[in-house]
């Protein structure tokens, strides 16, 4: 394979990445508490080309590459809703519900108290307390919430929920959705609770599908360049091969 085919292909491999991403970003524009990633771009050099010394082309052996994706974690638009289930945190921190294989850490506070009297996610992820175990409430009667995370039911204090930060927001994982997991160790967070509001995703949709459009655009572009490419190799192979009359 050529030069250039071999850096367009790199091209389109980690335009295709972005494609993905932006289409995720995208997908949950709407999803409470989500969390925008970005892509960082890199070169990569060759082990062979980086031991070649000065007689190598740095162009042609320069391929581009996604050198890893981020997450934003920037806070979203708060939204009210008026249900006295959806939480929303200001400042820096998560919400502790038990996943299939650990905590899972989230800041979308969109509650809801099933038949059997557990606090739960939409998923079905039962929401922590600060000592571990699962918030508890009757469905029944109306539950308050102080801006600590203080429930409280009837006048009586259920517990707090458990709510965290971490050192490196970058060693969080995404779980899918709003639900991230780390192996790092939790910190108590200093927020504020807010009841009856939910923070929305900081997806831009217009500022996304513009650049999706534009990552489309520049995909385009690569696989004519492959195409074009293909047709001089094939016509010049073509031309060597033609006997002299």
């Amino acid at each position: 394979m050529d030069p250039l085919t071999i850096t367009a292909a790199s091209g389109l491999r980690s335009r295709t990445e972005s494609l993905d991403m932006l289409a995720n970003n995208l997908a949950n524009a709407a999803t409470p508490g989500y969390k925008k990633d970005s892509e960082s771009y890199s070169l990569y050099m060759s082990a062979a080309v980086l031991g070649a010394g000065a007689d190598s082309d740095p162009v042609t052996s320069a391929l581009p590459v996604i050198e890893r994706n981020w997450t934003d974690f920037s806070q979203g638009i708060l939204q009210e809703t008026g249900n006295p289930l959806d939480l929303a945190l200001t400042g820096e921190g998560f919400f502790v519900v038990r996943g299939g294989d650990g905590p899972l850490y989230t800041r979308n506070g969109h509650f809801q108290i099933t038949s059997d009297g557990h606090l739960c996610t939409a998923e079905g992820h039962a929401v922590l307390l600060d000592d571990g175990t699962a918030a508890q409430a009757d469905a029944l009667h109306p539950v308050e919430i102080s801006s600590s995370g203080v429930l409280s039911q009837g006048g009586q204090e259920i517990g707090r929920l458990s709510m965290v930060r971490f050192a490196t927001s970058g060693n969080l994982t995404k779980a899918g959705g709003a639900y991230y997991r780390t192996t790092e160790t939790p910190q108590p967070a200093d927020v504020e609770v807010l009841q009856g509001r939910l923070e929305g995703s900081n997806v831009s949709t217009p500022e996304s599908s513009v650049r999706l459009i534009s990552v489309m655009r520049q995909f385009e572009m690569l696989t004519k360049i492959v195409q074009i490419n293909a047709d001089m190799n094939k016509k010049a192979t073509e031309e060597v091969a033609r006997p002299v009359s």
